[in-house]
């Protein structure tokens, strides 16, 4: 219980300097609107979910044939699987006082849960897609990239390995296409990543 009540207490106060450094506040009054906010959304009833942006997989894209001698690859499979029987959504920037205030407090742990199911998505897919490319199966890998992308994905990893198959493939516009995408990304990896495009762009050149 000693540690349950610390982490609590650890996972509070870091979201106050978050919303500290977010509003720009480092006064007192930073510190009440916090707590005011928090109050309120703690004190918000269960909302409908109906609304949500789901993540939908398309299973019959992925390439569940390939690599079946690769462990490794075996897991990603089933994790997919897995996944695609769960509610998945994207909440990557959103504190979960925001989230209380939208849905309602009862709902905190199933959004968390969604939340979670979603890094656990972006990550494997980044991780196969990796071992695919590895392994030749280049056009494979740039579908799972574009997908995660499509998902509103802030894995470094994941554009600049797409970026690097843009350039082998010799479509370079592709990677200008991806600024769109990046600008409006609701994380702090945001501005990581469009460096990451802008090395790749100059590389082309």
């Amino acid at each position: 219980m000693f540690f349950l009540i610390n982490a609590s207490v650890l996972i509070l106060s870091a979201a106050f300097f978050l919303y500290m450094r977010k509003t720009g506040k480092t006064d007192g009054s930073a510190q009440e609107d916090f707590w005011e906010r928090e109050r309120a959304a703690n004190s918000t009833r269960r909302k409908s979910l109906d609304d949500l942006d789901y993540i939908r997989l398309p299973m019959e894209k992925f390439p569940m044939t390939l690599l079946d001698d690769v462990p490794k690859a075996e897991d990603y499979k089933q994790i997919i699987r897995s996944l695609n029987e769960l509610p998945i959504v994207n909440f990557t920037g959103i504190s979960n006082t925001e989230l209380k205030l939208r849905y309602g407090a009862p709902n905190i742990d199933l959004l968390i849960s969604y939340d979670q199911n979603y890094t656990l998505l972006v990550r494997t897919l980044q991780q196969w897609a990796q071992m695919l490319y590895d392994a030749g199966h280049v056009e494979e890998a740039k579908w799972m990239l574009e997908f995660a992308v499509s998902t509103g994905t802030d894995v470094s990893g994941t554009y600049r390995l797409l970026c690097r198959i843009y350039r082998e493939q010799d479509t370079p516009e592709k990677i200008g296409a991806l600024y769109p995408i990046v600008e409006v990304l609701n994380s702090a990896m945001q501005k990581p990543i469009v460096r990451i495009l802008q090395e790749a762009e100059r590389s082309d050149g």
